[in-house]
């Protein structure tokens, strides 16, 4: 995993994303994913980019089964954005960088 990105499982859901006073990006993917892996390293620049000004996160669904249940994930990759422990907005599928930066900026 990328500096800054940080690896969602279930046990540690609530302590990064519930619990985070800053806006929350959390993309659920899988390895086997082509489109997943394209999208990698925008969110790995935008890691760099907001710093501290928002969480970065993945969760890999093959992993993390109930994670992907709970939020009704269907296809990936899933783009979950999160403010106050609940989901804002969402995209699926591929997304430019900027589109992304603005969604977690709005929030």
């Amino acid at each position: 995993m990328a500096e800054g990105i940080i690896n969602i499982t279930e046990p540690n859901f609530d302590s990064v994303v519930a619990k985070s006073d800053k806006p929350v990006l959390v993309d659920f993917w899988a390895p086997w994913c082509g489109p997943c892996r394209s999208i990698a390293p925008i969110l790995e620049d935008m890691a760099k980019e907001l710093g501290d000004q928002a969480v970065i996160a993945k969760v890999n669904i093959d992993d993390n089964r109930g994670l992907a249940d709970r939020f009704s994930i269907r296809a990936i990759p899933t783009i979950l954005f999160f403010k106050d422990g609940q989901v804002k907005d969402q995209v699926v599928g591929l997304a430019n960088k900027e589109a992304l930066v603005a969604k977690i900026k709005a929030l």
